[in-house]
C-alpha cells in the first residue's frame, strides 16, 4: 500500500519539476537570452505604467473619447509608416546597436514628458509630439528586438523562451497599472513618466552587455550579415519584395496578417481607446481599479503563458491560436453587458489568456518559418499590415463611441472582430497547422 500511494505522488512531483525545469531552461542554458529579457522586462515596467497614465491624463483633460482615438492614431501612424524601412534597416544594421538607440530616444522623451508634467506645462500639442516621437522609435524598436529575439531564441530553449518572455512581460503588467494607478491618485503622472524614463536608462543597460556578451562569443555575424551591410540602400525594393515573397509562401503567415489587420482593430481599439473610458467615465472607479483591471489581464496572459510554455510541443497549434483569439473577443464582448465590477475584472483576466495563447503560437510560429538573416524584413512587414488600420481605427472607435455610445460601440466590435475569427477558421491552411 505505501509503495502504491507513493508512486502516483513521485511521478507527479516529477512531472510538476519537468514543466517548471523546461519553463525556466532559457535562464540556465543562455546568458544571451538572461540579458536580452532583462533589458526588454526592465523597460516594459515603466511602459506598463504610462500605458496607464496617459489614457487618464487624456480623459481628465478633455473628457472625448474621440481626442483620445486621436492620441493613438498620432502615436501609431508614424509607427506605421517607418516600418517598411524599418525592416531593411535592421537586416542591414546591427540590431543591438538600434536597440540601444531607439531606448536613449525614449530616455529623451520621456524625461522631457516628465519635467512638463511636474512643471504644469504640458500642453495636448506638446502630448501629440512626443507620441509621434515616441511612435517612431517603437515603429525601429520593436522589428529590432523580434529579429534578435529570433536568434537568441535557439530551438532548444525557443517555446519556453518565448512562454517565459511572455510570462514575464505580464508579471510587470501587474505591477505596473496598478502603480500607475496609484501614482495617479496620491502624486502626479509626471512621477510616472519619470519613472518611465529612468527604466529605459536601466534597460540600455542591460542591452550594452548583451552587446559585449555577443560580440565576445559569436562576433558581429550573428548580429547583423556584414554582406547585408555591405549591399548599402540600393536594393530597398528588391529586398522589401523578398519579404513578400517569403509570407507568400507560408499561407498561416500571409492570411493571419491580414486578418490581424482587421481583428487588430477591432480588439486594439476597445483595449486601448474604450477600456479607460469604461472604467474612468461609465463607471466612475478609481484610477487604482482601472489599474487593478488592466493588471488582471496580465494574469491572464501570464496562466496562458505558463500552460504553452510548459510543454514544448503542441498539435493543431493553427486551431488553437484561433481558439484564443476567439476567447479574447468573448471577454471583450462581456464589458459590454457586464456591470459588476470582480466580473469585470474576470472578464479582463480572460481577455488576457485568449491573446497570449495566439501570441506565443504567432511569434513561435514566425520564428521557425522565416531565415534569421530576413526575419527583420518579415517583422517589420508583420508589423506594418497588423497595425496599418490603428491609426483610422482608433478614429473610428473614439468617433462612434462619441456618437453612438462607448457601451455599444464595445459591444458591436467585439463582435465583428470574432467573426473575422470565425471566418478565418474556415480556411483549411489555418486549421491545419501545426
Amino acid at each position: 500500500m505505501e509503495t502504491q500511494n507513493s508512486t502516483p505522488s513521485a511521478a507527479s512531483s516529477k512531472g510538476k519539476h519537468s514543466a517548471w525545469a523546461t519553463f525556466t531552461s532559457p535562464l540556465k542554458q543562455s546568458k544571451a537570452f538572461t540579458l536580452l529579457w532583462l533589458g526588454h522586462w526592465i523597460a516594459m515596467l515603466g511602459s506598463s505604467v504610462t500605458t496607464v497614465i496617459l489614457p487618464l491624463v487624456i480623459y481628465s483633460l478633455t473628457g472625448s473619447t474621440t481626442i483620445m482615438g486621436l492620441a493613438m492614431t498620432v502615436y501609431m501612424l508614424p509607427n506605421v509608416l517607418i516600418l517598411p524601412f524599418a525592416g531593411m534597416i535592421v537586416d542591414r544594421i546591427d540590431r543591438i546597436r538600434l536597440l540601444l538607440f531607439t531606448n536613449i530616444a525614449r530616455f529623451g522623451l520621456m524625461s522631457v514628458a516628465a519635467v512638463l508634467m511636474l512643471t504644469g506645462g504640458m500642453k495636448m500639442p506638446f502630448l501629440f509630439i512626443g507620441l509621434a516621437l515616441y511612435g517612431l522609435m517603437d515603429g525601429i524598436f520593436n522589428p529590432a528586438y523580434s529579429a534578435l529575439r529570433a536568434q537568441v531564441f535557439t530551438p532548444d530553449i525557443r517555446n519556453a523562451a518565448n512562454a517565459l518572455s511572455q510570462i514575464s512581460i505580464q508579471a510587470v503588467r501587474l505591477l505596473g497599472p496598478p502603480l500607475g494607478g496609484f501614482i495617479v491618485s496620491f502624486s502626479s503622472p509626471g512621477v510616472g513618466f519619470g519613472l518611465d524614463s529612468v527604466t529605459y536608462l536601466i534597460s540600455f543597460a542591460c542591452f550594452w552587455m548583451l552587446s559585449a556578451h555577443l560580440a565576445s562569443i559569436i562576433g558581429k555575424r550573428q548580429v547583423a550579415d556584414p554582406e547585408q551591410q555591405d549591399q548599402g540602400g540600393q536594393h530597398f525594393v528588391k529586398d522589401f519584395i523578398a519579404g513578400f515573397t517569403i509570407l507568400k509562401s507560408h499561407p498561416w503567415l500571409w492570411i493571419t496578417i491580414l486578418a490581424f489587420s482587421f481583428i487588430n482593430i477591432c480588439y486594439s481599439g476597445i483595449i486601448a481607446v474604450l477600456i479607460p473610458w469604461l472604467f474612468k467615465v461609465h463607471h466612475s472607479y478609481s484610477p487604482v481599479v482601472y489599474g487593478v483591471a488592466m493588471a488582471s489581464s496580465g494574469v491572464g496572459a501570464m496562466v496562458g503563458a505558463f500552460v504553452y510554455g510548459s510543454r514544448k510541443h503542441w498539435k493543431h497549434r493553427g486551431l488553437l491560436a484561433y481558439l484564443g483569439a476567439l476567447v479574447s473577443g468573448l471577454a471583450l464582448l462581456l464589458l459590454s453587458v457586464i456591470t459588476w465590477m470582480p466580473g469585470l475584472i474576470m472578464s479582463m483576466m480572460l481577455e488576457g489568456f485568449g491573446i497570449m495563447i495566439f501570441a506565443i503560437i504567432w511569434e513561435t510560429s514566425l520564428q521557425e518559418l522565416v531565415p534569421a538573416e530576413s526575419f527583420g524584413r518579415v517583422a517589420s512587414l508583420d508589423l506594418m499590415f497588423s497595425f496599418a488600420l490603428l491609426p483610422v481605427g482608433y478614429l473610428a472607435v473614439g468617433a462612434v463611441a462619441d456618437k453612438l455610445g462607448g457601451i455599444f460601440t464595445i459591444g458591436i466590435f467585439a463582435a465583428i472582430g470574432m467573426c473575422i475569427v470565425l471566418g478565418v477558421l474556415f480556411v483549411p491552411h489555418i486549421r491545419r497547422f501545426q
